[in-house]
This record gives structure tokens, sequence and C-alpha cells, in this order.
């Protein structure tokens, strides 16, 4: 049997991580500034986590939701007190698709509506609906097709006003920072005015803070930069297990919790929340929400003296960097030649920089010289081309 082949693979075959490096088979370190789609939060093979994990392997991996598991709610209770959000509750599933794919649906059972406000270069996962609210042709088959969606442009309040004013829309989904579109950060002006339209119209507000959550941002949550926020439903995966498949939804009071109404098989597994307990345990102690605040304001100030970068986008730890040229060969420079991961986006001129919380000060400067020796070899070939 061989593998479905829906992957275009580097030739390249990491076997450890330590921190922010990963290492191949020969022992060569690249330094990690990708965390394998923004999932690595704390930093690989924190001794913490490892250890955390193992002892709960050792007593426990599995059992059905169906009995009570104390490690849920410890999961909760410390993610409410780092999060700043202990009104939600918390529904534990596998994956950000998951989480979002329930998300629209507590929507949609809360009033009754069916049509969804989405925005242009936005991803929000592969699932059925999930997929159905994506900003992208290509991944949606005809079977997921199953509800009306009006996408617009980002930061586009009037076409927003018009829409919701029909009074139809069950929910607007957005992502806190924009990731694979390209690292957009919202207008403050415009979130604080699509939650009032939201309020006004009985639409449900979805954060999707998968990939721009868990301290990435420098918050907790990227919407937190904005003063006032609080959305109806936040969707979170990725930086939760640092690498353990978990998701989550975070569910506002005004909520009421029906028996069955969601359900998972795996979501919210003994294995599961001692690797997301772990990663709170480490970001609380090793006070990695600020870390990335600080490192990542050091990160946007020393690319800005890069004058080859077009535009530098994002906050903290969730950096793009748009170039007026396709950036494959780039990456390629900076993977192979210079020994760094970044990572790719729907724009091919941007390359998005979603390293771990933990990077320091010393890693951003080695960075900055391999990004110059990659530029400058790719200056050089320019004329061959």
């Amino acid at each position: 049997m061989k593998l479905f082949d829906v992957y275009p693979l580097y030739n390249l075959k990491p076997v450890r991580g330590q921190g922010n490096y990963v290492y191949d088979e020969k022992g060569q370190a690249y330094l990690d500034l990708y965390g394998g789609h923004a999932v690595i939060s704390i930093g690989h093979a924190h001794p913490h986590y490892v250890a955390k994990l193992t002892n709960q392997l050792q007593s426990l991996g599995f059992y059905s939701n169906s009995i009570q598991n104390e490690l849920q709610i410890e999961l909760a209770q410390k993610l409410g007190a780092l999060s700043g959000c202990d009104q939600y509750n918390l529904f534990l599933c596998n994956s950000g698709a998951e989480a979002n794919e329930n998300a629209l649906k507590m929507a949609s059972f809360h009033n009754g509506r069916t049509r969804v406000l989405a925005f242009k270069k936005g991803f929000h996962g592969r699932t059925s609906a999930a997929v159905n609210v994506t900003d992208s042709p290509y991944i949606q088959a005809p079977i997921n097709k199953g509800f009306p969606v009006d996408l617009i442009a980002w930061d586009d309040l009037d076409a927003a006003k018009k829409i919701l004013a029909k009074g139809d829309v069950a929910a607007v989904i957005i992502e806190g920072i924009q990731g694979i579109g390209g690292i957009y950060v919202p207008d403050p002006h415009f979130l604080q005015e699509l939650q009032d339209l939201c309020r006004l119209h009985n639409t449900m507000l979805i954060l999707d803070e998968i990939q721009s959550g868990y301290g990435r941002s420098g918050c907790f949550f990227a919407f937190q930069h904005v003063p006032g926020i609080e959305p109806d439903l936040i969707t979170i995966a990725k930086g939760m297990g640092n690498g353990f498949p978990v998701g989550g939804l975070l569910i506002h009071p005004k909520f009421k919790a029906k028996h069955g109404m969601l359900g998972t098989t795996f979501g919210g597994s003994h294995l599961a929340c001692a690797a997301s307990i772990a990663v709170l345990d480490v970001m609380y102690q090793e006070r990695l929400v600020q870390n990335a605040a600080e490192v990542g304001s050091y990160l946007l100030d020393e690319l800005a003296k890069v004058e080859l970068i077009k535009e530098i986008r994002g906050e903290g730890l969730m950096v793009g960097m748009e170039f007026d040229f396709n950036t494959t060969e780039l990456r390629k420079n900076l993977l192979f030649d210079e020994k760094v991961f970044v990572g790719s986006s729907s724009n091919p001129n941007v390359i998005r920089l979603l390293p771990a919380l933990c990077l320091g000060i010393k890693e951003v400067d080695i960075f900055m010289e391999k990004l110059d020796q990659a530029l400058n070899k790719l200056e050089l070939e320019e004329p061959n081309n």
C-alpha cells in the first residue's frame, strides 16, 4: 500500500526536536520558525510536556466521555484563568476544523438560521461546514456547499452592514488574525463595529483563534488586542496541544447545553487533556504570552530594516513578510542552505513566521543573518533566471 499523494514533500526527514530546533537523521539542526503550521507552542520536547504525557499514558490514555474525567475540569479551569475567558464553557474535540464545525452548528441551533458571513482569503478547515466558509474553491467538493455563504473583503464594513441587515445570518466567522491568507490583522474599529452589528441582528460572532490564539499574538487571543470584544464562540486548536491532536470550542453562557447536542468519540481524552494542561503549565510558568509580545516586537523591528520586504504584517510571533516576487526559491534557500523552516501562504509572495512562543532574541538575530544571506543569494541568481 502507498500513501495517497496529496502533499508535495520536501526531501527532508526531521527525526528529533528540541526547543526551537529540529534535527534530521544526520544530526543537522534546523531553526524552526514555522512550528509545523503554528502547532508547536512551547517548543519541541519540553521536559514537563514529555513527563506529563508519559505519566498519563502509563495510567490511562483514553476512556469515553460517558464517564467523569477530572482532567477535563482541570483543563477548563486553567484555560479560563490564563486566557481571561473564565465565563465561557468548554467543549473539547480533536481539531480546529471540528471546532469550527461545532461553532457553526451552535450558532444555527441558537437562532435557527443557516446563512453565514465569512471573509475572502479566509481558512477555517476541511470538514464539510468549515470548508464551506473557507475561501478556497479548490478544496470544496460539490457536497460541501450545504448552506449559503457570503464572502466579503477583509475590513469591509459597508458590505457587512448590508448583509447583516437582512436578518437571516446565523453567524459571522472571522479569524483573530487571518493566517493562511497572508497574515492580516483586523482593524480594531472594524472588529468593534462588526460585533455591534452582530448583537443588533442576533447574529453569532465566531472568532476563529485556531492559528492566532494561545498566546501567539502577544495576547492569549488575538481579539484581546481590541477593547470590548466578547465573541459568542471562540475556536481553538493548533498550539493547544503542542503537537498532540486536540481542539476546543469556548461557548458563551448565553448558549444552553442539552445532552447529545454536541458529541465526540476521541475529544477530551485523558491523554489529550494531559497534553493541553502541560502546555498551559509551561505557558504560565515561563511567561510565554509575554515573551511572544516582547520577542515578536523585536522581530518586527528587525524585519523593518530589510529593504527587500515590501510589507510586514502581524502581531507577536505571528508575522507575514510580503515581497514583490514569488518566495518559492527564497523559502528553499532558507530551508536547504540556511537550515531555517518558514511557512508559505495562499499568496505566493508572502512568507509566514509562526515559531514556538519560547523563541528568544538570540534566535531572531540568527534568523536575520540567515535571511540576509538567503536574500543575497537570491539576488545573485536573478540574472540567470
